[in-house]
């Protein structure tokens, strides 16, 4: 695991679970000034956040309902601008039952049929990977990550794909 990683990694408790921010409906608060930009970092009134343990604790209450993310609390649902995903997959690691990410905030998810693996394609063709993290909420998968995805990654039916947690994803297409 990377600086990086490990860094996330150490910001998340070891003995608590994630708030149920699916049972919470509160009223639309409003929205708030923060942005998280498709690098992973959040910005408040154009200033990024610069406490690890800050962001984590408002990733724990992220929500996207639609294409709109918030940030819910039993009280209160604000708002907020994402630039791509909320998250970005820093670092992967090859387990026994599969391809464990580990996201810029320090979720871990195991690629599977709960968390799979997507490849959208920009404008210009480039390929952007993303992982499945929880809800409606996904990493973008960073680009040394993919990297080490692609190198893992077997030819099926004329795609480049890869196995994890029982399933298999398309990554990529065969080339000729």
């Amino acid at each position: 695991m990377d600086e990086t990683a490990a860094a996330a990694q150490a910001q998340v408790p070891k003995t608590r679970g994630l708030p149920p921010v699916h049972l919470w409906n509160p009223e639309l608060s409003g929205e708030i000034d923060i942005l998280i930009r498709k690098d992973g970092a959040w910005v408040h009134e154009g200033e990024e956040i610069g406490r690890p343990a800050l962001v984590r604790l408002f990733s724990t209450i992220l929500r996207r309902d639609g294409d709109e993310t918030f940030l819910v609390t039993p009280v209160e649902k604000w708002r907020l601008r994402v630039e791509d995903a909320p998250f970005v997959a820093v670092a992967l690691t090859r387990e026994a039952e599969g391809l464990t990410f580990t996201t810029n905030v320090g979720d871990q998810v195991t690629a599977g049929p709960d968390h799979p693996i997507r490849v959208a394609f920009g404008e210009d063709g480039t390929p952007r990977p993303y992982v499945h993290v929880r809800g409606a909420l996904e990493a973008l998968i960073a680009r040394p990550v993919f990297y080490e995805l692609a190198e893992l990654a077997t030819e099926r039916a004329g795609a480049l794909g890869v196995e994890s947690g029982r399933a298999w994803f398309a990554i990529g297409e065969a080339s000729r």
